[in-house]
């Protein structure tokens, strides 16, 4: 394994996670919510008074890749999986997420900080799920 020295941005994934961290605290801070992206995305399928703030946390999401590039960042996305891939791939995720009772920014980011035991299982768990389907997919099955 190499490390793509002209790809590797440690300054912009610093402040992108110093961002991501501050965004959970002051969910938690301010309205007392896990910043769990399924647990957010969720309460909008299900409208009902009180969603404000997952609404705009989900918005803010969805606006910083645009504002990134106002601000003179170059954004380079490459998906080497073809729909249907995707497709399935999504499906499987938010199955885990239900399956977890949250997904890796609600057990990942907010979880491990508080140093819930249960948070810690679930991203061993998806963590480990992940490496063994890269491993089998790029490797076994050279997909």
């Amino acid at each position: 394994m190499q490390i793509d020295w002209v790809a590797f941005t440690p300054w912009s994934a610093l402040a992108g996670g110093a961002l991501i961290g501050a965004a959970a605290a002051m969910l938690m801070l301010f309205n007392g919510r896990i910043a769990g992206i399924s647990g957010l995305v969720g309460r909008l399928l299900i409208p009902q008074a009180g969603n404000r703030e997952a609404l705009l946390f989900v918005v803010g999401l969805l606006l910083a890749p645009w504002l990134y590039q106002l601000a003179g960042g170059d954004i380079k996305v490459e998906v080497a999986a073809g729909p249907v891939a995707l497709v399935i791939a999504g499906l499987l995720v938010g199955f885990g997420s239900r399956l977890g009772s949250g997904c890796t920014s609600g057990h990942g980011v907010c979880g491990l900080a508080r140093l819930s035991p249960r948070s810690l299982a679930a991203t061993l768990s998806f963590m480990g799920a992940g490496f063994i389907c890269v491993f089998v997919l790029r490797h076994l099955l050279g997909v």
